[in-house]
């Protein structure tokens, strides 16, 4: 099925050291790297098997100084990103970047939500459908689930099924934490909106990667510059998952099997 109005079609780590990071996360999720060929930017493409799941991008120092950190964020697919761009201003958020395009794909924009989680909307042209995430089975080395974390779940909610879309799926009550709202996209469920705990500092999506292996993942990630924060822990459908930040500082996700 060709991928539609807003289905997550691309994830892009932004770092500070992509060689570093691509030691780091080609073991750790099985990803093959290579160059995308843009003049005058470090852009790698990884891939999971012959997929390719989102790009890696060297930050310079005038980025760092325009304030761009280390961080993992997703591409949204949109019909027109024009109309996106003014849709995400009249409901209160941001536009971090606009009027740029992907050579060979289409054009792009970086917004922010009202309560200031940064996200990309794309205009996919290029007539390939992504397999960026696994939407109806468990796919190694893909992404398996979208998780905001935001200060209020409620803007949020109306936000985001505004702009994209998104129909509400099941939702489960997690006591002081609230409701864990999950949200569906045609045939399959894409992932949830749930209230910022209070050690986080910021509203900001979180973008889980499969590994086969739990403990496994784990024992590379903290022996390798990584810090787990948060897990393992088990979520309802038997697989685990657990939260870290990678050797230079950027907040990542894992889901996989327990194993045996």
């Amino acid at each position: 099925m060709a991928d539609a109005h807003g289905d997550f079609v691309w994830y892009e780590l932004m770092t500070s050291d992509a060689e570093a990071a691509q030691a780091f996360y080609g073991p750790l999720l099985g990803w093959s790297f290579a160059d995308s060929g843009q003049e005058g930017v470090d852009y790698r493409v990884f891939s999971a098997g012959e997929t390719q799941v989102g790009g890696m991008l060297h930050l310079t120092e005038d980025m760092t100084e325009g304030g761009a950190r280390p961080a993992w964020l997703g591409y949204v697919r949109v019909d027109d990103v024009p109309a996106a761009v003014d849709t995400v201003r009249k409901a209160g958020g941001g536009v971090m970047m606009e009027g740029n395009e992907v050579p060979g794909v289409g054009p792009f924009a970086l917004l922010s939500d009202p309560q200031g989680a940064p996200f990309y909307v794309i205009d996919d042209r290029s007539g390939e459908d992504s397999g960026a995430f696994a939407k109806h089975e468990p796919k190694v080395g893909h992404c398996a689930w979208n998780e905001l974390v935001t200060e209020d779940p409620s803007a949020a909610d109306s936000f985001y099924r505004d702009l994209f879309g998104w129909e509400k799926g099941e939702a489960m009550d997690m006591g002081p934490m609230g409701l864990y709202q999950m949200y569906t996209q045609s045939d399959y469920g894409l992932g949830a909106i749930m209230k910022r705990p209070e050690e986080m500092p910021v509203s900001a999506w979180a973008h889980y990667f499969r590994v086969p292996e739990i403990d496994p993942a784990h024992s590379f990630v903290t022996g390798h510059g990584g810090q787990v924060v948060n897990g393992p822990m088990e979520i309802p459908g038997g697989d685990y998952v657990f939260q870290g930040i990678d050797p230079q500082g950027a907040f990542f996700s894992i889901i996989g099997a327990k194993g045996s």
